[in-house]
């Protein structure tokens, strides 16, 4: 009966590993290797070779199990290879991130910015998902968003004025991407969140220090602070002109959101059952959910994530949507580690950071030693 078992997990997971195969999961990439017995070659789960047929293909936990029985790393992919070969139109697609930055109150149609660029507009829509995660649209859409912002802290700018002075044809146009990047109206945004009421928390934890908000749609900022003097100024300087209170009931979105962080450094952390309510770009979020995605007690590089994300030279882009999370330990940013181990910068300080991975990897410790 046990051996019966054993060899339905491993069925289970060799089933498991050939859709990763066939999905081309980039997020596979190092957990396992598939060989090819018809061309002798061994590949990563995201090659984008075209798939052989299953009884074709042989699956090894390592690339030097593969090579030990006789395949040759795969020219295309190239398991072998340890960092990312540089993206050879990197230069070409920051020059066009550039042009559309410094025009994002002009409407750009593909074919312009292909012609531009002196490539056809099918490689530059791959390109710059490749380096920037996001396409030519969407990074123009973000910047445009954000010229806005910039026009609508100017006192004599009227709302109208700055909708058409960035580039929005229409305040509709405005209004479609103002729930997704701005958490609110145009008009709510001028008057700097007036009328808007955050709720807000502190606490102690093992952590020190803690700020939680919240609006009417879910959790807005958790922050951590030497006092609350300085947790509450930077919640001001965060939502100038937002209706701020006060509130110390334990129930509701703060209660459960404190008391998550509290837990955080348990070996029974709390899962986190409430929503957010949070500005992000296309890409922010695309990083942010990769951080969410990153399971407890393991760690990435910058480098490492933007692969997994598909934008491998996009490293610095990564780190700044890391260095944007509102959301500490929610958005899990300090699960990102130098390649070399270290540490590196964080938000809330790095012994914040170095106390909470310890935590997350002293569970998986204490079963090592149990087995």
């Amino acid at each position: 009966m046990e051996m019966t078992a054993i060899k339905n997990h491993s069925a289970s997971n060799t089933g498991r590993r050939w859709q990763q195969v066939l999905q081309r999961d980039a997020k596979a990439d190092g957990q396992f290797y598939y060989a090819v017995r018809s061309t002798g070659v061994v590949c990563k789960p995201s090659c984008p070779s075209r798939r052989p047929a299953r009884e074709n293909v042989q699956f090894f936990s390592t690339l030097a199990d593969a090579v030990e029985a006789g395949y040759r790393a795969c020219l295309r992919c190239e398991p072998d290879r340890t960092s990312p070969r540089p993206d050879p139109q990197a230069d070409l697609v920051t020059e066009i991130a550039e042009h559309l930055r410094g025009h994002a109150d002009e409407s750009q149609t593909m074919s312009q910015l292909a012609q531009k660029a002196g490539v056809d507009r099918l490689t530059l829509m791959r390109a710059f998902r490749r380096v920037f995660g996001v396409s030519p649209a969407q990074y123009a859409r973000a910047q445009r968003m954000e010229n806005f912002k910039h026009k609508m802290r100017r006192p004599a700018m009227t709302v109208t004025d700055a909708i058409y002075d960035a580039g929005f044809g229409s305040s509709s146009r405005l209004y479609e991407k103002s729930n997704a990047q701005l958490g609110m109206t145009p008009r709510e945004m001028k008057s700097g969140a007036k009328g808007i009421t955050v709720k807000y928390a502190t606490a102690s934890c093992p952590l020190g220090r803690m700020l939680v908000a919240a609006t009417e749609k879910g959790i807005c900022s958790i922050t951590f602070g030497e006092d609350d003097m300085e947790l509450k100024a930077l919640l001001l300087a965060t939502f100038p002109s937002a209706n701020l209170v006060a509130d110390s009931r334990t129930d509701g979105w703060l209660g459960e959101a404190i008391r998550f962080v509290a837990s955080q450094t348990t070996e029974h952390p709390l899962a986190a059952t409430f929503p957010l309510d949070v500005r992000a770009t296309a890409f922010q979020q695309r990083v942010w959910n990769a951080l969410k995605a990153i399971p407890r007690g393991e760690t990435r590089t910058y480098s490492g994530l933007a692969t997994e994300l598909g934008s491998p030279t996009a490293t610095r882009a990564v780190a700044g949507a890391c260095a944007a999370n509102p959301v500490a330990i929610v958005v899990p940013c300090h699960r990102i580690i130098g390649k070399d181990g270290s540490l590196t910068g964080y938000r809330w300080g790095t012994e914040r950071k170095r106390r909470l991975l310890e935590a997350e990897k002293l569970p998986q410790k204490r079963r090592r030693q149990l087995q």
